[in-house]
């Protein structure tokens, strides 16, 4: 009889690890709370417009070609990709803006006219940023990271220094420039995914190589036709979903997970990966004795930002935005630190404002527009209606403000989805949409294990796990937990 594995959550993680298992001969079985794939990635329409509930940045495009390579496939089996161009438009003011280019050479450029000499230094910044890339990718990110010895070996030692783990993000950008613009532009993917540039270790200016090397894409439909494509191929290699399928509890025996009971019946199990929210299964399905880690350990772990999201339909064009706008024309410091610092209810926040209707078609009716307007905020506030409405009126102003156009009058829908949702339909820890920040004492081997100590079939993967937040990250992480009981 084939080995029965028994994955809980179908977001990109538990998706990456269906496919690979299912390929193996393994009896998959998925069980998902929610009634379709993609956890924070689902997606859903609403008088025309349709909306990617969560991620909406397609950055390391090789990841995801490498994750349909393994099994014979393209991305362009599934899905259309587009290269935006330009990749996204940062206001800091009123006609006050830059655009990023698609072709690094005009990105050169942009940095020397804003500050000279800077083209050459964001040559040298970007050439650091590819060898952090590539190790960081090919090498640490790949470890399941079940002690500091995994990295001991020679050919990875000899690259830690160059990976500048011990070096602020924020101090390494300092090295190669002065304006404050051009710290903004390379320091913004860090505070959407997980820290400020003084608590975040300099490795991850591989994202900046990410994002201004390999470009930003689009799948044309959305997002989600990333979460429809990998979910397709696990069924393809022989995965079973079960949607609408909670998950309750851990029967134990003898130290091993022997069945997960959930609200629709009992399923056995001889592993079991837990893809859904690391904190809540394991405080919550796994009996106290067996845990890891108590309430304590996590309460006292530093999480990326959660988000309050409006979701808005227009019933006309919208001008001066693009696909991807940031608007970081108020004090980009005092946000960051009512995050992370002083965690309250942002006084003036940072936005990020996503048209995929400027680019997809079907994202809204002809001659209307779609907008998801993120702010990132602390973790663990209080979700009020009330709190909500105050937030929408700042983004309406600030919109109408920063575009000189009316735009509250042409409001024809709107959702908001903040901490509540997020704890409701993920069971997410203090409400959170990334997962843990990357600061250094939260990095591979410093993070909530992969498998666990007590339960010997049990093992985890996504965001609150290695390798981090993110979209590519969450989908190395399935592929981890699936070559952990491979190895077996």
């Amino acid at each position: 009889m084939n080995k029965r594995v028994v994955i809980i959550g179908a977001g990109f993680s538990g998706l990456s690890a269906a496919a690979f298992l299912a390929r193996e001969g393994f009896e998959v079985s998925v069980l998902e709370k929610n009634s379709t794939p993609g956890g924070r990635a689902r997606k859903f329409s609403a008088k025309g417009f349709t909306f990617d509930m969560g991620p909406s940045w397609y950055w390391m495009p090789d990841v995801m070609d490498n994750f349909f390579a393994a099994f014979g496939r393209k991305t362009s089996d599934y899905f259309g990709l587009q290269r935006l161009d330009p990749s996204y438009r940062v206001y800091f003011g009123k006609d006050d803006f830059v655009e990023i280019p698609s072709n690094p050479d005009e990105t050169i450029a942009l940095f020397e006219s804003i500050e000279k000499g800077a083209g050459t230094k964001l040559e040298q910044f970007l050439k650091e940023a590819e060898k952090k890339y590539v190790i960081g990718i090919n090498e640490f990110a790949t470890k399941p990271s079940h002690s500091i010895m995994e990295f001991m070996e020679w050919r990875l030692v000899k690259h830690l220094f160059a990976m500048h783990l011990f070096r602020s993000f924020h101090s390494h950008v300092a090295r190669y420039f002065k304006n404050p613009r051009l710290h903004r532009l390379l320091e913004f993917p860090i505070l959407f995914l997980g820290g400020t540039g003084e608590t975040t270790p300099a490795l991850y200016s591989l994202m900046n190589y990410g994002d201004l090397k390999l470009g930003t894409w689009y799948p044309m439909g959305g997002m989600y036709e990333l979460v429809d494509a990998m979910h397709k191929l696990a069924i393809e290699m022989g995965a079973v979903f079960h949607f609408e399928t909670e998950a309750k509890e851990f029967e134990i025996n003898h130290g091993e997970v022997k069945a997960v009971i959930t609200d629709k019946g009992r399923f056995e199990a001889d592993y079991v990966i837990g893809a859904g929210d690391y904190h809540f299964i394991e405080q919550n399905l796994v009996p106290e004795k067996y845990r890891m880690y108590t309430e304590s350990y996590w309460k006292k772990r530093v999480m990326s930002p959660g988000s309050l999201i409006f979701y808005i339909g227009l019933d006309k064009r919208l001008e001066g935005f693009r696909h991807h706008t940031l608007l970081f024309d108020t004090n980009f410091d005092t946000h960051a630190a009512e995050i992370y610092k002083n965690p309250r209810w942002p006084s003036d926040p940072a936005l990020y404002v996503s048209v995929t209707s400027k680019t997809d078609p079907s994202a809204a009716p002809e001659g209307q527009e779609n907008l998801m307007v993120l702010i990132p905020v602390a973790t663990g506030l209080d979700d009020t209606e009330e709190m909500r409405e105050h937030y929408f009126d700042v983004v309406m102003n600030r919109l109408e403000n920063i575009s000189g156009q009316g735009i509250r009058e042409h409001v024809v829908y709107k959702r908001s989805y903040a901490h509540n949702d997020f704890i409701s339909d993920y069971h997410a820890f203090k409400g959170n949409a990334y997962g843990l920040a990357n600061t250094l004492m939260q990095t591979a081997f410093l993070k909530p294990r992969l498998k666990s100590r007590k339960l010997k079939n049990l093992y985890f993967s996504g965001q609150l796990t290695v390798p981090g937040p993110g979209v590519p990250p969450a989908i190395m992480s399935g592929k981890i937990a699936a070559e952990e009981i491979l190895k077996l």
